[in-house]
Order: structure tokens, then sequence, then C-alpha cells
């Protein structure tokens, strides 16, 4: 099982609709099983597709992209966390060839206030693949010491939704640095969560952020903010960051994360 996550930055990039289809293209071509987005957004005054997608919705677009160039067995689910830069409604999102067997969404923050910024919400997929169901979350979480919203809140509300009866992958943005120990990621960790990047035979040095970037402004070094993790021990055969300028171009202010799950 090939997955991808990547928080997509949308609409805030330079040159976006290449960028989309760029990543339409490597998706494709790596033939992921599972993509992960976050900050997928669409403009509040757009017109509505179906459901709550509208025609500009990032995620909708790439999936438009990726039937042009003939691959027509993905589909995904979107739901938007809160308003952005007072005119998108922004959001996280799951791409998967699989069929989706479930879905749901749901908050993991104090607030249900949709129009708060810091208002975070979970998206949820069951997937069958290979006879067997997986249970997906794309995750864009808040900040440790968030006052506000704090980090373990979050993580604690969202370990109450997880079925511990499934294999469950949790990925996107978690917004704690992996280098850092004794906040955000050694608290998750903690709950019983497996890193694909510690349990990966062959890997990278997993930074995903260089620098100062929007939420990260005071920021000067190399984080490691972009996880895929899972409720079991399995067989990780390599973990790698991609679109980092090393392993394909730049497409966010984020890199995203590859991992291959035997």
């Amino acid at each position: 099982m090939k997955i991808l996550t990547l928080n997509c930055h949308s609409w805030q990039e330079e040159n976006q609709i290449d960028k989309l289809k760029y990543l339409a293209k490597i998706i494709k071509k790596n033939d992921y099983d599972i993509v992960g987005l976050q900050e997928v957004s669409q403009l509040i005054k757009s017109n509505i597709i179906f459901e709550n997608v509208k025609e500009d919705n990032l995620m909708f677009m790439l999936v438009e992209e990726l039937k042009n160039l003939g691959c027509y067995e993905y589909d995904f689910k979107w739901d938007y966390s809160h308003i952005g830069y007072d005119i998108y409604e922004e959001g996280i999102g799951i791409l998967t060839k699989h069929k989706i067997k479930d879905f749901r969404s749901f908050f993991i923050s104090n607030s249900t206030n949709l129009e708060f910024w810091k208002t975070r919400k979970i998206v949820n997929v069951d997937i069958e693949y290979k006879d067997k169901i997986y249970s997906v979350y794309s995750c864009h979480l808040g900040w440790w010491e968030d006052k506000e919203e704090p980090f373990k809140n979050q993580v604690d509300k969202l370990m109450k939704q997880i079925n511990k009866d499934k294999t469950s992958i949790i990925l996107g943005d978690f917004n704690n640095d992996a280098f850092m120990r004794n906040h955000g990621y050694d608290y998750i960790i903690s709950r019983e969560f497996y890193d694909t990047y510690t349990l990966a035979e062959v890997k990278d040095n997993g930074a995903t952020v260089k620098g100062n970037i929007a939420g990260w402004e005071e920021n000067s070094k190399d984080l490691r903010l972009d996880l895929i993790l899972v409720n079991e021990q399995l067989e990780v055969k390599y973990s790698r960051v991609i679109f980092n300028d090393k392993n394909k171009k730049i497409i966010s202010d984020h890199f995203g994360v590859e991992v291959q799950i035997d």
C-alpha cells in the first residue's frame, strides 16, 4: 500500500494550477492507494458542485485533472474545518482508488465555530484493500502550547474516535515538531500510535518544513510536522519526504511524506 500526505497550502501558492497539475502527474506515476491532503480550500462564494464541494475545491479539481490523465479510479471525501483568510472554506480530505466503505467528519477542537480559524475537524474514511478494512484519518491539528485550543486536548478527542478493532492510518500536518522532545509528538506517540518513519526499513531525515511559514513565523530550523502514523506495528518498506526539490519539485510551503506499507 502506497500512501502520501501533503499540506497543499491551496490557493496561497503562486502558479497554483501548474502545481495542481504536477501533483496529479505524480499521483498517477506513483500510483498511490491513499492520499491525505490538508489546507484544501474553496472560495465561500463559489458554486456548489455536490454536497458541500464547490467548483474551485482543490481536491475536486485534482480528481478532474487525474481524469484528464486517464485515472478514473480515484474518489475523494472532503469537509471544511473553518473559514480561512476571510474568503475560503479551508478543509481536509482523503483521496483513494479503493472503495470507500464509510465516511465521517468530526470536530476535535473545543470550538465548533466554523468562522474561528483554530476550529479543527478530522476526515475519516474506511477503505477496503486486499480484502481488509483500513480506517484512514486526515488531520490538521493545532499547537502544543496553544491556550485556546491545546494539542493535547485534540489528540485525546481524536483517540476517542479511533476504532481500535481496525487497522488505522492517521496522517497529516500535526503542527508539532517530531524532532522536539517532551512536546506534542512525544505525547501522541505515548497514546499508542506508531510512526511509520520510525518503523521504516529505509528513510531520509524526515524534515517537511524549512524555515518560517504561516503558523511558524519565528522558526529558522528544519521541522518534521507531517506524519503518517498507525495504530499497529506494520511493516513499512520506506518513508520518504517528497516535493522538497530533491524528490520532486516543491509545490507547497510543506513538503509531503510518502510511505509504502507491506
